[in-house]
C-alpha cells in the first residue's frame, strides 16, 4: 500500500523513493509485524482466558502435558492478523505472488479456525474431520497451484531445480499441479504434527520462512539469480515482504509462546504457516531445498507415518509415542531440552539448504 503513496510522494521529494527497494521494505515489514504481535498479544490472551478458550489436551498424550489444558489456544489468530497488515501496508499490491501466499495462508488458517473451533466449544479433541480437512486443503492447494501455473511467464517458473546440479531442470507437465498441490498440503500437515510443544514449531517456521524470503530475493532479481545460476522467477522478489511479516509475527508470538506457554497457537496457526511455506518455495522454485531447511518438519511427519506403518504391518510401535517429540519427553528429556535441540538442528539444516545456492 505504501508503495502507491510513495510513487505519489516522489514528485515532492526525491527521498520516498527509498520506499520503493524491497530491501527496505522488508525490514519494515518484520518490525511492523513484530509490534503489532506484542501489542494485540496482551489483549489476545485476555479475551481467550475470559471467554475460556483453552486447549484440549488429548487423554493418550504425555502426562506433562495435562497441566496445559486450559491455556489459551488459537493463537494463531494473532500471527496471521499480524501478517496480513504489514503485508498490506509494505508490498507492491499489483505482485500477484504476494497475493497467492497471503490468500493460500488466510484460506488454511480459516480451515485451522473450524479444527479450532470444533476442538475447543463442542470440546471435541479430534477437531474438524481429517476427510474434510484434507479434502479442503486438497482444493485450496489444487486451486492456487494451477493458477501458478496458468500465469507462468517462462517454462523456468515451473520446472524443477535439483541442489547441487547446474544445468537439472526438470519439466514435470501438468504434473506440477499435483506436486505443488501435494506441498503445500504436506507441510501444512507437518508444521501442524511438530506443533505439540511450547515454541516447538514457531521458531523453525521463522527460520525457514526468512531463508525462503532470502531465496525468493535472489531469484527475483536478475543478477543475483544469473550468479548463482538459479531461475530468474520475475516478481518473486516482492514475495520477501510476506517473509518478513512471517518473521515478524513469528518473534512476536513466540514472545508469548516460549516455554511455559501463555499461548497457543493451535491449528489456525500451523496449518496457515504450513501452507506459506510450501507456497513460498513453489515461487522461489527451491521445493527441494524447502524439505531440507524444514528437516525437523519431515521427520516428524515420517516419524508418524513410520509409526502407523509399522503398527498395522506388525502389531508394534518404533517410537514410545509420535510424532517425534513425544518420542523423547518419555524418554526423560525435559520439554525444554527437546525445543532448544529441534531449533539448533533447523539452524543447521536451514544453513545448508542456503549453502546449496552457491554449491553447484
Amino acid at each position: 500500500m505504501l508503495v502507491f503513496l510513495s510513487d505519489y510522494l516522489m514528485q515532492f521529494d526525491n527521498s520516498f523513493a527509498v520506499l520503493q527497494y524491497i530491501t527496505v521494505r522488508g525490514i519494515f515489514s518484520i518490525l511492523t509485524a513484530l509490534f503489532v504481535s506484542l501489542i494485540i498479544g496482551p489483549y489476545m490472551i485476555r479475551r481467550l482466558n475470559y471467554h475460556q478458550i483453552g486447549q484440549v489436551v488429548r487423554d493418550d498424550g504425555p502426562e506433562t502435558h495435562f497441566s496445559k489444558a486450559g491455556t489459551p489456544t488459537m493463537g494463531g489468530a494473532l500471527i496471521l492478523v499480524s501478517i496480513a497488515a504489514s503485508t498490506l501496508i509494505w508490498s507492491d499490491l499489483t505482485n500477484h505472488y504476494v497475493w497467492i501466499v497471503l490468500l493460500v495462508t488466510m484460506m488454511f488458517g480459516a480451515i485451522g479456525w473450524v479444527d479450532d473451533y470444533r476442538k475447543v466449544f463442542e470440546q471435541n479433541s479430534a477437531g474438524l474431520s481429517a476427510r474434510w480437512k484434507l479434502f479442503w486443503q486438497t482444493i485450496i492447494g489444487v486451486t492456487a497451484a494451477i493458477i501458478l501455473y496458468y500465469t507462468a511467464i517462462s517454462s523456468i517458473e515451473i520446472e524443477y531445480i535439483v541442489p547441487f546440479f547446474k544445468d537439472v531442470a526438470i519439466n514435470v507437465g501438468i504434473l506440477y499441479v499435483v506436486i505443488s498441490a501435494f506441498i503445500i498440503v504436506g507441510f501444512s500437515n507437518a508444521v501442524n504434527l511438530t506443533d505439540g510443544l511450547d515454541g516447538l514449531a514457531i521458531l523453525p517456521t521463522v527460520m525457514v520462512g526468512g531463508a525462503l524470503g532470502i531465496i525468493a530475493y535472489l531469484a527475483g532479481h536478475s543478477e543475483f539469480s544469473a550468479y548463482l545460476n538459479i531461475p530468474n522467477v520475475t516478481g518473486s522478489g516482492e514475495v520477501v515482504i510476506f517473509a518478513g511479516a512471517l518473521v515478524g509475527a513469528g518473534m512476536g508470538f513466540l514472545w508469548f509462546n516460549t516455554y511455559p506457554a501463555q499461548i497457543f497457537m493451535g491449528d489456525v496457526g500451523a496449518l496457515a504457516l504450513g501452507a506459506a511455506l510450501g507456497v513460498m518455495a513453489i515461487v522461489s522454485r527451491h521445493e527441494i531445498v524447502l524439505f531440507i531447511m524444514g528437516g525437523v518438519f519431515v521427520m516428524e511427519t515420517a516419524s508418524v507415518i513410520l509409526q502407523v506403518a509399522s503398527f498395522k504391518l506388525t502389531g508394534k510401535r518404533i517410537f514410545r509415542m509420535a510424532p517425534l517429540h513425544h518420542h523423547f519427553e518419555l524418554k526423560g528429556w525435559p520439554e525444554p531440552r527437546v525445543i532448544v535441540r529441534f531449533w539448533i538442528i533447523t539452524v543447521m539444516l536451514v544453513l545448508f539448504g542456503l549453502a546449496t545456492l552457491k554449491l553447484r
